[in-house]
């Protein structure tokens, strides 16, 4: 297997498809190694599918998926991908010590002063068996086991739904240390779209099984701007559509507010504010008519950005 590859991730045209139709669709895009990526979207957007077929779990119905520049086919790249599902599935009758000898048996590069570290970290006792465990803590053991198998790609699904903000804080700052660390690189779905902003450096949204944007958080989010002034007798004045990209707008009284992707220069009669991450991702969930905004760091056929 190449170690070479700057891409961790690379989908092209992938798609699922069942008998109620198709989960993902015409999936592309590339993740560079090294980045911490958040992939975004609502319920049934097609965030679980994609990680399914990443970890091979879901055979996908067309396209290609390649990790390190290998095929997700390949079973090499099991030595280099950890997965923590939503569901954090641990054998219940383990004691937490036997969970980490588990992985420390089943994994060559396992680091068990990590594991432990992190299981300490949260007063998790090693001898009690993981079927006792509240919630948190069983989420805490499930980390240990993922970090403790050193992989290169760590893939997380909602990984911190059941932490309070305290442990969730800890957790974050546990993802960007190892991944400043040792180069591991992390995509991780989540609803919690606040935290993102902080965590994540590069962003995957997917909605109704498609691809909405791809790219460098601090490229895409900058490339917004939120406008408001005084509306046009139908609504939104006519230039803000002729020469700008609208995502997406209301009108409230006499004034319109507008999230757009600028094409040139903009009125001096309107008021400019530089979004947040937030209010970006929102604005392209609730309009799926907006154009997608795919960066060239994230295209297939793009040029070879800053990946690690």
């Amino acid at each position: 297997m190449s170690d070479q590859s700057p891409w961790a991730i690379e989908a092209d045209g992938l798609g699922k498809k069942y008998r109620r139709g198709w989960a993902l669709q015409d999936c592309s895009f590339r993740l560079p190694a090294g980045r911490i990526c958040a992939l975004v979207g609502p319920n049934g957007a097609g965030k679980s599918t994609f990680l399914g077929t990443a970890t091979r779990l879901v055979q996908p119905s067309t396209g290609s998926l390649r990790l390190f520049g290998v095929p997700v086919s390949d079973p090499a790249v099991l030595k280099r991908i950890a997965f923590l599902a939503q569901d954090k599935p641990l054998y219940p009758r383990f004691t937490v010590a036997e969970t980490l000898r588990m992985g420390r048996e089943l994994n060559p590069d396992w680091d068990q002063s990590l594991a432990e570290r992190i299981v300490k970290s949260g007063n998790v006792p090693f001898t009690a068996k993981v079927g006792t465990l509240s919630g948190g803590q069983r989420t805490r053991v499930a980390f240990a086991l993922a970090f403790g198998k050193r992989p290169d790609l760590l893939m997380l699904d909602e990984p911190m739904a059941d932490l309070d903000p305290l442990a969730r804080h800890e957790m974050a700052g546990l993802l960007m240390s190892e991944a400043a660390e040792h180069g591991t690189t992390v995509l991780m779905s989540s609803h919690m779209l606040s935290e993102m902003e902080d965590m994540c450096d590069f962003l995957l949204v997917l909605s109704e099984g498609r691809l909405r944007m791809g790219g460098p958080t601090d490229e895409l989010v900058p490339a917004h701007s939120l406008v408001t002034g005084m509306a046009a007798d139908n609504g939104v004045p006519d230039e803000l559509s002729r020469h700008h990209t609208v995502v997406e707008s209301r009108v409230t009284g006499r004034q319109f507010t507008a999230l757009i992707r600028p094409g040139g220069p903009l009125s001096d009669s309107w008021d400019q504010q530089a979004p947040g991450l937030e209010e970006v991702l929102l604005a392209y969930l609730r309009s799926p008519q907006a154009p997608n905004l795919i960066a060239d760091e994230a295209r297939l056929d793009g040029p070879v950005g800053r990946a690690a």
